[in-house]
């Protein structure tokens, strides 16, 4: 590779590190996990960089990679996942958690199912389409909507437990 697309890939890789992190860490649930998962999904991108470059929308691609990562660490290692709230600092959809919003999210997501969790992090977390979704999962838009659907009901049946009457707003309000 020449200087120039190592440039353009070092330009790439900074500014999306965060975000994959991030998301490798909704998928995970453990901040080292997360960085591992989006190192290796930057040494896959950067092999084929000119590959990722053709494809038209790089985020996209290293999503995918990084959700292909997930499933394969997951298929292979069976890793018991345990999300934490230490690195979702960040708000979500713009708004203003406290540590304690923040807590009641990361314990509704534990609820799910590692394939729920994925498309309620993609479809509402990162606010992609149910197309993008179903794209980055390798999956149709009918599994999109079914499984955003059951994830959503449980989200809000575990949210809604006796003595908790802002759960559900805070799973809602966490996810939008």
């Amino acid at each position: 590779m020449s200087a120039r697309p190592d440039d353009e890939f070092d330009a790439f890789m900074r500014g999306r590190w965060p975000a994959m992190v991030r998301l490798a860490y909704a998928l995970t649930g453990d901040a080292g996990h997360a960085e591992d998962l989006a190192q290796a999904a930057f040494a896959r991108a950067y092999a084929s960089w000119a590959r990722v470059r053709r494809a038209g929308d790089p985020d996209a691609y290293v999503r995918r990679i990084v959700i292909n990562e997930h499933r394969s660490r997951f298929r292979k290692h069976r890793v018991a996942e345990e999300l934490r709230g230490d690195l979702a600092t960040e708000p979500m959809g713009g708004q203003q958690q406290g540590p304690e919003e923040q807590q009641a999210l990361l314990d509704a997501l534990r609820s799910l199912g590692p394939r729920q969790r994925a498309v309620v992090v993609l479809r509402y977390w990162l606010d992609l389409s149910e197309a993008e979704t179903a794209a980055a999962l390798n999956c149709s838009v009918g599994t999109v909507k079914s499984q955003a659907s059951r994830a959503l009901a449980t989200l809000r049946k575990n949210a809604t437990a006796p003595g908790d009457e802002r759960g559900a707003d805070i799973v809602e309000g966490g996810l939008r």
